[in-house]
């Protein structure tokens, strides 16, 4: 479960013999339990909004004039609280400051979701359905696409090299994913995968390929979408035989 660590520094406290925060940084990041954080400016470079009758108030300053403000945050991932909790504990700031730990709000299944985006694609791809196919990338997506040979940028640009590619081959697309690996944050994922690729060329020859495929997705809203794919064929040793 993921949990937002809220770093609470202390202007009052005195940080001179504070400890690094360095190792405690990369501890959690060896061990996979810190995903991501970072320090924020002071709380006088804050800009308080609101919004009252429909007017926009700003205000220069923290939301509330307190010795205790916010100087970071860390996203951790843990298996319970209790592991959140010690974690937090072991950070410099404890001994000065506060910690405050809280759990994300957990009520979507994200990998589900992107693993529902890959067995469209298999659908997709069988039915030959471009369309079907693009409605789950960002309009900006950028492509290696391994038939092509050269990076498409935008869906124009992708859905041409689709078009191009099922021209070379007849009848239905087999996609059979052979292996699936999927790593999730709030909102970027990347999957890791190895897709077998089985047609008949126009020329009438069997096709049947295996590529490694890496794909980058976001969360720019209610759903996610592709917004980086690479496509990799494997390295030919004859081909570099013949070069040397």
């Amino acid at each position: 479960m993921k949990y937002m660590l809220l770093v609470c520094g202390d202007d009052t406290a005195d940080a001179s013999g504070m400890a690094p925060v360095e190792p405690w940084v990369e501890e959690l990041g060896d061990r996979d339990v810190r995903l991501h954080g970072h320090r924020l400016a002071q709380p006088a470079e804050a800009v308080t909004v609101r919004v009252r009758g429909g007017e926009v108030l700003c205000t220069d300053g923290p939301f509330a004039e307190t010795k205790e403000y916010v100087a970071g945050f860390d996203i951790l991932e843990c298996d319970s609280l209790e592991e959140a909790i010690e974690a937090a504990a072991k950070h410099p700031v404890a001994g000065i400051g506060a910690m405050e730990v809280r759990p994300f709000w957990e009520d979507e299944d994200a990998e589900g979701e992107i693993r529902r985006i890959d067995a469209e694609l298999t659908r997709a791809a069988r039915d030959r359905d471009i369309e079907g196919m693009l409605a789950h990338y960002a309009p900006d997506v950028e492509v290696f696409h391994p038939m092509a040979g050269l990076e498409e940028r935008g869906l124009d640009a992708f859905r041409k090299a689709q078009e191009w590619w099922f021209s070379t081959v007849t009848g239905p697309v087999e996609r059979e994913v052979l292996e699936f690996r999927l790593r999730v944050d709030e909102s970027v994922a990347f999957s890791h995968a190895l897709v077998r690729t089985r047609a008949t060329l126009a020329t009438g020859e069997p096709l049947d390929s295996t590529v490694r495929v890496t794909t980058g997705y976001r969360l720019p809203a209610d759903r996610w979408l592709i917004v980086h794919q690479h496509a990799s064929v494997p390295f030919d040793a004859g081909i570099e035989k013949e070069l040397s």
